[in-house]
């Protein structure tokens, strides 16, 4: 599927960094976020100046969104994000479909 302005998706946080003992006080979570820009170009390496939307070594498409971020306690907005098929902090995604609304 390709981005558009206004659709909503998932944002993956970072969380906080991984303690020595391999705990976070933060975990990485899934937050809603609305796509507010679709640059033509992608943006970032190892392909900046690729048309958005091209297709990588696997055959997927590499896409980058501007997003809002709607966070429990504010809005964030991040530039450029990259989308990742499978949940990845720092990447958005498309939201599961549920099962049952099928």
């Amino acid at each position: 599927m390709r981005p558009t302005v206004g659709r909503v998706v998932h944002y993956h946080s970072h969380g906080s960094p991984v303690l020595e003992d391999g705990s976070q006080r933060y975990e990485s979570r899934p937050r809603a976020a609305i796509v507010t820009d679709v640059p033509r170009y992608l943006t970032a390496e190892p392909y900046d100046g690729c048309p958005n939307g091209k297709l990588d070594h696997e055959d997927r498409p590499m896409w980058i969104a501007s997003l809002a971020v709607l966070n429990p306690t504010g809005v964030h907005f991040d530039l450029n994000v990259p989308y990742s098929e499978t949940p990845e902090p720092g990447c958005w995604s498309w939201p599961p479909r549920d099962a049952e609304a099928s």
